[in-house]
This record gives structure tokens, C-alpha cells and sequence, in this order.
């Protein structure tokens, strides 16, 4: 059995994705690299072809038909054989030096049948034309180095959580708690990384610059343009998250601590979700803002009014066309305060 599992999705990728394979190869033949082929039209398929060709000990490809972000980290998860499981977009790489460190740790863990169910590390933002690269780690809420349970967390502040790009999940929890993403959706990466949260029981944090998540392509899912166009399919994400708080609320024993983290992050989206509405500066999109705020009052009416009188909530509900131009610039305010977008 591997030690782990890393999905590469890829699309259209044959201009930056040997940077990303060639960051992962260095781990050997303990993990495997899954190339998810989604339905590319450019030379992607040839090229993962021929990193299997070369490290056929390691690297495997998998071609599908177009499916989106979701179907390409589904197929990584059915098929892997890894004991844990990471995604790495194939626009993004990993530092080497970390991922030695890393796989040093989980192979010491399984060796002791200590086995952790998620493995936390940093991230850098990779932003072009940026001078300092900004670090998101978390040495505020875990120690590290520890096998840790949510009781023994520290706070999170504003700004800071758990992107799919801190994680490393044990594969067969995510198997467990039924994970499927939605095909043809982007932003599905905050369903990857909340849903399976009130699952873990043991976490481990690794204070380890790891991860590098490049921004600055203009077709980048996250573009705030591009973001606004596909409005809705960031209202499908926030309201397929509504559901995993109430399930983590009613259906499941969690930890007040992780209550509390999901609850922010919930938070988070939905300003995000209210702000591109009011962006898109439609009557329709307005009705959407609204009906999004009457849906978490149904899930959960405490929630709604913590959220609806904090001022995130005030700023994104102010009424009027004055009232939503303060939203706009209060969201900008908090996008360099806090660091969203």
C-alpha cells in the first residue's frame, strides 16, 4: 500500500503542470501521483503520459471526459491506493524539502499504528507581481508536532482557515463520511475541506511551508470577474455547505471549538456569496442575496441572527442602492484586512 496519495486534476494544463509533477516526484515510490486528465483538448494527456512512461512506479493517469474541478478529485479519491489522500492543483506545486519532511512523519505514524486523520501544513500565496508572499499558517491553533483532537485547538483568528491546500486527509475518512463533489462546479474545494471536518478525530499540524498556491493567471477560478459570472455556482457551494453545518449541528456529536471554526468559515462564504451578488447589480441577483439569508434562517435561526447582526452580516445587508454601495466598500475594506479573494 502507498503512504500517499497526491491527485493531480488537470484541464488544459500543459503550459505549468510539469512544474507541479516535477515538485512531486521527489517523494519516491511511497506515494503515488494520480494525473487526472479531464477531458483536455491541448497536449495534457500526452504529457502525463509521458511522466508515467518514465516513473511508472509512481505516477498513474486517468483520462475522463470533462467533468470539472469535483469529478477530477473524485476520480483521485475512488482510485487511490495511498493511506492518505492531497489534492494539488496542477497550476500550483510543492516545496520538496517540506514533502520529504512530511512523508517522514506519516510514515513514522502508520509504522506506529498511530493514525492520525488529518495532517495540517501552511500554504504560500504564489501571487505574480507580489513582493512579499504572504504565509498562511497556524501556529496560533495547534501545536506542532502533536497528535491533537478539536478539544485540545487554540482559536482561529479572522482570516484564517483550513483551504484545501492545509490539508492532508486519511483516505479512507473521506471514503467514510460519503464525500462527492458536485461535477461542473467550481470553487467545490471548500466542500472538500468542510465536509469531511466533523469526521476527524485526531489531527496533526506540521509547521511546514508546503503547499504553494500560485495566483495570477487571468482565467483563475478565482479572478473577482470571473468570480461574478459564475455567481451562482459559488450560491451551489454555499448552500451545499448550509447543509453540512446543519448536519454537523444536528446529526453528529462535534466540539464546540469546531463549532465555532465552522460556523466563521460559514460565515465567510456567505458574505463572499452576498458581496458577488450585490456585484452582479441585478433585480435578480438581489432576490438571491435575500433568499440565501431566509435559507440559513431555516437551517439554523441562532446562526442567522449571530451572523445577520454581526457586521459582516450588516455591512453585506444594508438596504438601497447607497446601502449596497457602503457593502462594496466595506468588502474591500475586509479583503485587505482580512485577505479573502
Amino acid at each position: 500500500m502507498k503512504l500517499l496519495t497526491i491527485a493531480v486534476p488537470c484541464y488544459n494544463s500543459e503550459n505549468y503542470m510539469s512544474n507541479c509533477i516535477e515538485s512531486l516526484l521527489v517523494g519516491g515510490e511511497v506515494m503515488e501521483i494520480i494525473v487526472v486528465n479531464d477531458g483536455s483538448t491541448d497536449g495534457t494527456g500526452e504529457i502525463a503520459e509521458e511522466y508515467a512512461a518514465k516513473y511508472p512506479d509512481i505516477v498513474k493517469v486517468i483520462h475522463q471526459e470533462n467533468g470539472g474541478h469535483g469529478a477530477a478529485v473524485n476520480t483521485g479519491i475512488e482510485h487511490a491506493e495511498g493511506f492518505y489522500f492531497k489534492v494539488v492543483d496542477s497550476d500550483d506545486w510543492v516545496s520538496k524539502e517540506s514533502l520529504l519532511r512530511i512523508l517522514e512523519q506519516l510514515s513514522a505514524m502508520v509504522s506506529d499504528h498511530n493514525r492520525i486523520d488529518m495532517l495540517i501544513s501552511n500554504f504560500v500565496y504564489e501571487k505574480t507581481g507580489s513582493k512579499h508572499k504572504k504565509v498562511m499558517h497556524y501556529r496560533n491553533v495547534f501545536p506542532t508536532g502533536k497528535v491533537l483532537t478539536w478539544k485540545k485547538i487554540g482559536r482561529f483568528r479572522k482570516g484564517q482557515y483550513l483551504l484545501m491546500h492545509s490539508v492532508i486527509y486519511r483516505t479512507e475518512l473521506l471514503h467514510r463520511c460519503g464525500l462527492k463533489l458536485p461535477e461542473h462546479t467550481f470553487y467545490v474545494d471548500n466542500i472538500y475541506v468542510y465536509h469531511p471536518l466533523p469526521y476527524v478525530r485526531t489531527l496533526m499540524y506540521l509547521d511546514e511551508d508546503f503547499y504553494r498556491y500560485f495566483i495570477g493567471r487571468e482565467d483563475q477560478s478565482v479572478n473577482e470577474k470571473i468570480m461574478v459570472r459564475r455567481v451562482d455556482q459559488q450560491l451551489k457551494v454555499n448552500y451545499l455547505l448550509l447543509n453540512d453545518y446543519r448536519l454537523s449541528d444536528s446529526d453528529m456529536k462535534i466540539e464546540p471549538k469546531l463549532r465555532h471554526y465552522m460556523k466563521n468559515y460559514l460565515e465567510i462564504m456567505m458574505v463572499v456569496s452576498s458581496i458577488l451578488l450585490i456585484l452582479s447589480d441585478t433585480q435578480e441577483s438581489l432576490k438571491k442575496k435575500k433568499d440565501l439569508w431566509k435559507h440559513l434562517k431555516k437551517v439554523d435561526i441562532f446562526t442567522y441572527y449571530q451572523m445577520r447582526l454581526g457586521i459582516l452580516g450588516r455591512c453585506m445587508n444594508l438596504p438601497g442602492k447607497t446601502g449596497r454601495e457602503i457593502s462594496k466598500i466595506s468588502y474591500r475594506i475586509a479583503q485587505r484586512v482580512v485577505g479573502f479573494n
